[in-house]
């Protein structure tokens, strides 16, 4: 059993950290449950981005009062999960996820799997720091005090620039397999190094991946591909050698040689840019974005083929058929673009060409194109359609109608003068009965045998 740890006080004028930065709406559920008597801290990752002087996209809270405890405050509130049960607060459409304290599973015998293990009891503050993934990501915010709490040598690690695991980082490793993936996305997020013994125990188990929870890894995966940099995470991965297993498609387009790589990379930091400027780009368009070069180096023959397999293959490992097939489509549209089909005009009435228009901006540079080439194709007059061939009567379409008062008779009538031998009805020399009313000759709903 581990012993009490004495935890590093950082007191207010240690830190950056300041209520200001803290959203009002946080600052009124820490308040209420302090209160009520209870202990409640921020925690995670905001506390981690105050700490770095970043403003954090969402900020979670712990606390000693159990789940119910917290239902009762908070009548804006509703329980979530079944393993581990959270409280979500909501004000309008924010709301603010507040966390019992937990303590980790006791220590499992080396034979035993520790993916299979039963944690959710309640604990204290120190027990709950020590059972999160990354040093950096267990520092805790008390708003009573205005104290940053570091139970595990997390503040030393934001100044060293490192992402190391809380405790033996084999054992961490393997007990959730996704944390390699997260490790990568902080590394990159926050322009960190990987420790060194973390990063070993990722590239010796990073095997264990196909034992998590496939919804977990394709979200972790969409979070580490829509980062600013996501040219080095796709990158990071792929030296770590998780790419293999998380998107075995496009690692092997990379094992093509250098070429493949440098496009890809390059689609991928050019979607970075996009992101970094504030641009939203749906999960379809970062899987497009993703593998925009595989299925441009794909054979023409054979490409439509090779995008129903990279659906498939990725329905396999848990996206969407949602996100599959619009991806599909935004790289059939590409092709079009960059073979100047002549179906792409149509094209541009479909919901999704705007998004395959910024797709193509993206992907142009990389395969030596001119971006605006798409607008002056598309500003081009469109040539007129052909006429009918000379010598070659035009086919009138079954069930139509002429004009009346202009001698002509509906389909499958003939006329009373034509039945009267008026020659200005008959048919011309050379014209056959099926020539002169084909619907009469060739459909059978017409035939003058059908109610017999």
């Amino acid at each position: 059993m581990r012993g009490i740890v004495a935890p590093t006080i950082l007191e207010r004028a240690q830190h950056p950290v300041s209520r200001r930065d803290i959203d009002p709406n946080v600052l009124k559920v820490l308040y209420r449950l302090i209160g009520a008597g209870h202990i409640a801290y921020l925690v995670g990752g905001g506390v981690r981005d105050l700490m770095m002087g970043r403003r954090p996209k969402d900020f979670d809270v712990a606390t000693s009062a159990h789940p119910n405890q917290v239902r009762e405050l908070f009548r804006n509130s509703r329980l979530i999960g079944r393993r581990f049960r959270l409280v979500h607060v909501f004000f309008g459409s924010q709301n603010i996820e507040v966390a019992t304290f937990r303590r980790r599973s006791e220590e499992l015998p080396e034979s035993d799997d520790p993916l299979i293990r039963h944690d959710n009891t309640f604990g204290t503050p120190e027990e709950d720091a020590f059972r999160r993934d990354f040093t950096v990501n267990a520092l805790f915010y008390d708003p009573a005090t205005f104290q940053v709490i570091d139970y595990a040598e997390g503040v030393a690690d934001l100044r060293a620039g490192l992402i190391r695991t809380i405790g033996h980082p084999e054992v961490r490793m393997r007990e959730d397999p996704v944390r390699m993936i997260r490790a990568v996305r902080f590394a990159v997020k926050l322009g960190f190094e990987i420790e060194p013994a973390t990063r070993a125990a990722m590239e010796v188990h990073r095997g264990d991946l196909i034992k998590a929870a496939v919804p977990r890894l394709v979200e972790e995966t969409f979070r580490t591909l829509t980062l600013a940099g996501a040219d080095q995470a796709f990158t990071l991965l792929e030296r770590l050698g998780i790419l293999e297993l998380l998107l075995p498609f496009v690692a092997e387009h990379l094992a093509a040689g250098d070429p493949a790589r440098e496009r890809t990379v390059r689609n991928l930091a050019a979607m970075g840019r996009a992101l970094e400027a504030g641009r939203e780009l749906s999960r379809p368009f970062v899987l497009s974005s993703l593998f925009a070069d595989y299925h441009l180096s794909r054979p023409h023959d054979a490409a439509s083929q090779d995008r129903f397999a990279l659906v498939e293959a990725l329905r396999a490992r848990g996206f969407s058929k949602a996100d599959t097939e619009h991806m599909r489509l935004l790289l059939e549209a590409l092709t079009h673009i960059t073979t100047r089909s002549r179906t792409l005009r149509r094209l541009t009435g479909r919901p999704y060409f705007d998004e395959a228009r910024h797709l193509w901006e993206l992907v142009a540079p990389s395969v030596a194109k001119d971006p605006a080439a798409l607008d002056a194709l598309l500003a081009a007059p469109s040539r007129p359609p052909a006429g009918p061939r000379p010598g070659r009567r035009r086919r009138r379409r079954r069930g139509g109608r002429r004009r009346r008062g202009h001698g002509a008779v509906e389909t499958g009538v003939v006329s009373a003068s034509a039945v009267n031998g008026d020659k200005s009805c008959a048919p011309p020399a050379g014209d056959s009965p099926a020539e002169l009313s084909p619907a009469i000759a060739t459909d059978g709903s017409d035939s003058p045998d059908r109610d017999t």
